[in-house]
């Protein structure tokens, strides 16, 4: 339960300000962390999704987090979540990075509804009333995603194989997209949802990483499952990052950076606690690394909060947006390793050994540079964006 130090997150009190309201969300992502930290350990040394962890966000109704209030959510913006979930990963990476990717679905979600789009709203209230978990295969998809789509009465058929689907083992809706060959334009993507139930529909027990192993994020096979055309979200160009897509990449690896910053800064809180009191503490070199650390911590963190000013609570599309998100995801993947590797450093052999949350958080950083783009992606694009050369074509 909420601690009665943190005003009641369910209650959407609509005379808050943005800051208080973040201040609100993040205490009780530290609450709920706290309670569930207990649980990463095991889960990252079996390789086994963090099932306790997410019983707990279902039934805290966190996973409403970005829903709109109106809808029965906890309206957070795109800051907020990403807030909340910096402080999260501060307990348990897995259940950050997992739970990240079902919110900035989420985000997506509610982005669509603010414009009236179809389905938005269904699936809005059916987070919020039903505490649902939306599976995203973006990741791995993006402009070009696997499978194949054939048109059949009423809809289409489609199979393939995706990659990286985090939080499968729990999920109840896929929120995907296949490549489809029209008869009169082409190669186009068709956006989709599709119930994890739905026959053809099976989960592989295959997640077994170095690092974020709790995340359930097993390879997902789709064999000739009927997707009705109401079931269609969107309709988009093949290999393009188009208008929509800037959206979704701006208000998803916002959030999925923050979740490493959150990471890293869990690794720094150990390195600093392991030698706080003893002979260590008075080493030069200990101390300078535990600068480095919080320097490193500090500008990534300035990075986050200028591409979230730019993202901000309804963006509209823009690649120029798209440039600085990722400008900031690469500084937090790099800053992040290094971080994770100093406090290794500094703790010396005891965060050596499996039982350190140490060790297990110089694993999970290195998820980070997976994430689109990559760190060299990134520079790539922003410079086709600066010499205004085509840069929508991935």
């Amino acid at each position: 339960m909420v601690t009665t130090q943190n005003p009641n997150p369910n209650v959407h009190d609509a005379t808050a300000s943005a800051a208080e309201r973040e201040r609100e969300l993040v205490a009780w992502a530290a609450e709920i962390g706290a309670r569930i930290s207990r649980f990463a350990a095991d889960h990252d040394r079996d390789g086994t999704f963090v099932t306790e962890a997410y019983d707990i966000l279902r039934d805290e109704g966190y996973l409403a987090l970005a829903v709109p209030a109106e809808l029965g959510g906890h309206g957070a913006t795109v800051r907020q979540v990403s807030m909340a979930q910096r402080e999260l990963a501060r307990h348990c990476s897995a259940t950050a990075l997992a739970s990240v990717m079902h919110h900035h679905v989420v985000l997506f979600t509610a982005w669509r509804y603010r414009r009236g789009m179809a389905g938005a709203e269904a699936t809005l209230r059916a987070i919020a009333d039903d505490g649902i978990v939306v599976v995203s295969t973006g990741g791995a998809d993006q402009t070009r995603p696997r499978g194949t789509a054939v048109r059949v009465d009423g809809g289409y058929r489609v199979s393939g194989r995706k990659v990286f689907a985090s939080q499968s083992p729990v999920g109840a809706v896929m929120a995907t997209m296949f490549p489809y060959e029209d008869p009169d334009e082409g190669t186009v993507v068709l956006n989709m949802s599709i119930p994890m139930a739905d026959d053809g529909v099976t989960v592989l027990d295959n997640w077994d990483t170095l690092g974020m192993r709790g995340t359930g994020s097993h390879d997902v096979t789709l064999e000739d499952v009927f997707v009705p055309d109401a079931r269609v979200i969107a309709r988009r160009p093949h290999a393009t990052i188009d208008p929509p897509l800037q959206v979704v990449l701006s208000v998803a690896m916002a959030p999925v950076a923050a979740v490493y910053l959150g990471v890293a800064r869990s690794a720094r809180d150990h390195a600093v606690a392991t030698v706080a009191g003893t002979d260590r503490a008075a080493d030069p070199v200990v101390q300078r690394q535990i600068g480095l650390m919080d320097t490193r911590l500090r500008v990534a963190g300035w990075a986050l909060d200028g591409a979230l000013a730019t993202v901000g609570d309804d963006p509209a599309p823009s690649m120029d947006t798209v440039v600085e998100v990722m400008a900031a995801k690469r500084e937090i993947a790099l800053a992040g390793a290094e971080v994770c590797d100093l406090a290794l450093e500094v703790a010396g052999g005891r965060g050596f050994y499996r039982s350190s949350p140490i060790e297990r958080c110089v694993r999970d950083i290195r998820g980070a540079k997976f994430h689109p783009f990559t760190p060299e992606q990134s520079l790539v694009h922003a410079g086709l964006v600066a010499l205004g050369l085509p840069a929508d074509q991935a």
